[in-house]
């Protein structure tokens, strides 16, 4: 009991006032919904531009692919169907695909679902209303109404129930990306809309997102949940209102241009050379557009195009990443802390966890996100254990729970970052198991060389049982010397890359990886147990093949 009231404890202690009186005002109860007419729409004086494009998800009438899983979505109950994951029946109330890739040929599908929608989601019930979806399909609604489509009567008029439904329920309780989006969506519906209305819903939501983007874009340009995810939603999101503004601008008169540009910068370090995000907290690939995606619409919205950066080293200094390349190699590291202290639902285990790409390819990797909700999978993949960094006597380096919560949680000291041309040697540590006996304390140096990265451990008082893991990508084979200290990494490209555990006891072991949300793949992961409390490792990459290398980092014969 004294356990469970200290997790509460140091999970409640963090919130703002404004969280607490949210979750409090949400539990009376929601007014009845307005259904007074919709006010006639705001004329235009720009020219809408096509934004990012997702997955098709509608695949043929009644049925849907999200999360990567099918199901038919015939009669009024599959909008609410309990069999259904929570997140995958928010996917089907965003309405995604009406600006999905090869929209335009599935119009009369996209007639049908929307009449269907407003028929069997009466005003006010069931997770189509919840504020979340709520907000992304508003937005969704009045993208494809400005693409040149025609909102029917009845639909319209349900946009506008939904616009003054939203404005009663705002997410401060949860604050972050949600609050965001519900912000977007007042803006977008308050610009679709003309009358005073309509202002009164563009007002709330310009007055929220002028409050909210500084706090949530730090100067780094990283959106402060520290999920490259989420950043990339982020991006997409301010895009949009750099689009919507030029629509209507006269009545939407934001300029956030600067803000976009260095929000792009930040997504591009955080990039890998295959052009998708890296994994750190809550992160897969097809849940935000790609970086790729983003970048080519900035463009069509007039932004210039970014030059690559020439610097082997770039530190994103509010973000707490970094950034380390040369020809071959690019290495990101995570010395930053889990999130913002009253928000960090989407924070993994992963202070001091890195990733690798080499040639291009993928090698050393966080490993995703697959699912949300409460259960053990969702509790495994935020925890250390599937990250590139070091458990101690088996806990988590922040204590990660129910779903979306942290209790106690890791803070990075004594960073120190040095730089002599290309080469770069990183140091950090963190106190997240100072809550063990002995209050031991993680330290990882980073020492990058053209063409090696070595890693090196300690962990202070070394009774205790400290391993470092090394999760390698699925599409890596992984070949293991006589001694089990060291070996190749075999890049489907052809390339290799040796490793080396220079102290410690290694072996190898299953593991599974997750890209993306719904999809598992089995890996392996490379454990080193710390000896005296230091442990080792060295990869080192050649443009050899494998008759030129061996397991043992000798040549043949």
């Amino acid at each position: 009991m004294i356990q469970i009231i200290n997790r509460y404890y140091n999970t409640l202690r963090y919130l703002r006032p404004v969280q607490i009186w949210g979750r409090l005002w949400r539990m009376l109860p929601a007014p009845s919904p307005n259904l007074a007419p919709a006010p006639v729409l705001r004329s235009r004086g720009g020219v809408w531009i096509a934004g990012a494009r997702r997955r098709q998800s509608l695949l043929e009438p009644g049925l849907c692919c999200f999360l990567n899983e099918e199901r038919n979505i015939l009669g009024s109950a599959a909008w609410n169907d309990p069999a259904c994951e929570k997140l995958w029946l928010y996917n089907l109330h965003y309405f995604d695909d009406l600006n999905a890739e090869g929209a335009e040929r599935r119009e009369s599908w996209h007639h049908e679902l929307l009449g269907r929608w407003v028929r069997e989601n009466p005003p006010g019930k069931g997770n189509g209303w919840e504020p979340y979806p709520c907000s992304l399909r508003i937005c969704n609604w009045v993208k494809w109404a400005l693409t040149g489509n025609e909102l029917a009567p009845a639909w319209r008029h349900s946009l506008a129930v939904q616009a003054r439904w939203l404005s009663s329920r705002l997410e401060w309780h949860l604050l972050g990306n949600h609050l965001f989006a519900n912000a977007k969506a007042l803006v977008f519906a308050g610009c679709f809309f003309s009358g005073p209305e309509a202002d009164r819903w563009l007002a709330k939501g310009v007055q929220i997102l002028r409050r909210q983007i500084p706090e949530q874009i730090m100067a780094d340009g990283g959106q402060f949940e520290l999920s490259p995810m989420y950043h990339a939603i982020a991006l997409e999101d301010m895009l949009d209102l750099v689009n919507l503004a030029a629509v209507y601008p006269q009545d939407f008169a934001a300029d956030y241009r600067g803000v976009v540009d260095t929000m792009r910068r930040w997504l591009a370090c955080m990039t890998h050379p295959d052009g998708e995000i890296a994994f750190f907290n809550d992160a897969a690939c097809g849940i935000a557009p790609k970086p790729t995606q983003l970048e080519a619409y900035a463009r069509r919205l007039g932004f210039l195009a970014q030059g690559e950066a020439q610097d082997s080293l770039v530190r994103l200094e509010a973000s707490g990443y970094i950034r380390l390349h040369d020809e071959h190699a690019v290495a990101l590291l995570d010395v930053g802390p889990v999130g913002p202290d009253y928000l960090p639902g989407h924070a993994h285990a992963d202070t001091l966890s890195c990733e690798l790409s080499c040639f291009g390819q993928r090698l050393l990797v966080n490993s995703g996100t697959s699912v949300y909700g409460t259960g053990e999978e969702r509790a495994r993949q935020r925890g250390t254990a599937a990250h590139n960094t070091v458990t101690v006597d088996d806990q988590d380096s922040s204590e990660v729970w129910g779903g979306f919560r942290v209790a106690r949680r890791a803070r990075p000291v004594g960073l120190h970052v040095e730089q002599q041309g290309d080469n770069a040697a990183v140091s950090c540590a963190h106190d997240g198991y100072q809550r063990l006996p002995g209050r031991p304390v993680h330290q990882r140096q980073w020492h990058w060389r053209e063409g090696s990265l070595v890693i090196e451990d300690m962990v202070t008082d070394h009774k205790h049982d400290a391993v470092a893991r090394w999760h390698i990508h699925p599409a890596v084979r992984l070949e293991t010397g006589e001694s089990g200290r060291c070996g190749i990494l075999h890049l489907s490209s052809g390339q290799q890359v040796r490793w080396r555990s220079v102290r410690g006891q290694s072996r190898v072991v299953a593991s599974t990886y997750h890209p993306e949300f719904g999809l598992s793949q089995e890996n392996k992961c490379v454990e080193v147990r710390l000896e005296s409390g230091c442990g080792t490792i060295e990869f080192t990459w050649h443009q050899a093949t494998s008759s030129t290398l061996s397991p043992e980092g000798r040549g043949p014969g």
